[in-house]
Parts: C-alpha cells; sequence; structure tokens
C-alpha cells in the first residue's frame, strides 16, 4: 500500500495518509495505457472535414457539348472531377473518430496511470488547501512555495469551491473532479495533486 507524505500549504510535513492498492498500488501496463490514450485524443476529433464531390457542386446540369464531331473528349457535365470546377474525388466526408475500448481495459489503463504517479512519487497530498482569501496570487504562492509549478493536475471536490476559483487562472494548473479522473490527464501531468479528504474518498469507494 502505497505511503505518501501529506503536507501543509508552508511545504511542512504534518502526516502521511496510504492511498488505496487498488488505485495506486496496482501493476502497470503501458500498453493498456497507449491504448487509452489514444482512445481518447481520437475522440477528441471533431471529424467535421468535408468537400464537395460531383453530386453536391452546383451547376453543370447541361451537357458542355454535343458527344460527336467536334474531335475534344466526350463530357457530359462541367462538374466532372476530371474539370477545374468540378467535384473531388475520394475526399474527407464527416466521420466519427471515436474507439471502442472495454470497460475493464479502461480501468486497468487508470490504475496503471496512478500507479506509476505513485511509483514516481508524483503524488503531492495536502492536508487543507486553505488560503486567506480565494485568490490566484495566494495560490501561486503556494504551488512555488511547494515546487510545483509545472502541469500539475489537482483533483477537487468541487470546480467552484474558494479552493477552486484561486487555482483555475494559473496555466500549470488543471482542475478535474475524482469521478473525472482519466489516463490521459494522468498522464500528462507532471504532479498529481489532491487533499487528504479526497484520498480518503477515493480509498472508501474502491473497497
Amino acid at each position: 500500500m502505497p505511503v505518501v507524505s501529506v503536507i501543509n500549504v508552508n511545504n511542512e510535513k504534518v502526516g502521511e495518509v496510504s492511498l488505496s492498492d487498488t488505485l495506486f498500488g496496482g501493476q502497470v501496463k503501458p500498453h493498456l495505457m497507449h491504448e487509452m490514450v489514444v482512445a481518447q485524443l481520437a475522440a477528441r476529433r471533431q471529424g467535421t472535414h468535408a468537400v464537395k464531390n460531383r453530386s453536391a457542386v452546383s451547376g453543370g446540369g447541361a451537357k458542355p457539348w454535343r458527344q460527336k464531331g467536334t474531335g475534344r473528349a466526350r463530357a457530359g457535365t462541367s462538374r466532372s472531377p476530371l474539370w477545374r470546377t468540378g467535384g473531388v474525388i475520394f475526399g474527407p466526408t464527416p466521420r466519427s473518430y471515436a474507439k471502442k475500448v472495454n470497460k475493464k481495459v479502461r480501468h486497468l489503463a487508470l490504475v496503471s496511470a496512478l500507479s506509476e504517479k505513485a511509483a514516481q512519487e508524483s503524488v503531492v497530498v495536502f492536508d487543507e488547501f486553505a488560503l486567506e482569501a480565494p485568490k490566484t496570487k495566494l495560490a501561486n504562492a503556494v504551488f512555488q512555495n511547494c515546487s510545483l509549478d509545472r502541469k500539475v493536475l489537482f483533483v477537487v471536490e468541487e470546480l467552484d469551491s474558494p479552493m477552486a476559483l484561486a487555482m483555475r487562472n494559473l496555466p500549470y494548473v488543471k482542475l478535474i473532479k475524482p469521478e473525472g479522473l482519466n489516463v490521459y490527464d494522468v498522464v500528462n501531468a507532471r504532479v498529481l495533486a489532491f487533499e487528504k479528504a479526497t484520498a480518503e474518498r477515493l480509498n472508501g469507494e474502491v473497497q
């Protein structure tokens, strides 16, 4: 069972907390994390690209010239893909890039990502992220004091709490709720941070 030090906003150790073996003590499986990251990034693609084929280009209803006798190649429409003003052959059409990933694979991939962060000692637990006021300047001072100034994924209970309001404008901090934890955000972050109460909640939910 991974044990992580608990610090306060002054970067002082005030205790320890045991993380769930089910979430943070599993086997790291890179191939599952890769599969899940690819699926997440693919699902973000809009897939709205489109071009007009010969039937979608306006005009071209009349035959440009008669079939025989002109010495030119026969042509039935001026909107043929062979013409400059014609349609596009085999162009992109709207589609979904989503990839199906089994529920068990999604779970194992997330466990792998969280376990990797714990193994790398990249999990930071605050006793309580309490500030005098919900101000970005104060939150930034805490992160700088704790040497957390690059790609921090902070797990918060509520996105509109005073703590979250103080952090949401920091460019290197991304806020996420516990139920929104996903492989891509965990892998992409350098540090995973949350309060002790959130850690205890995660431990309780997976038991």
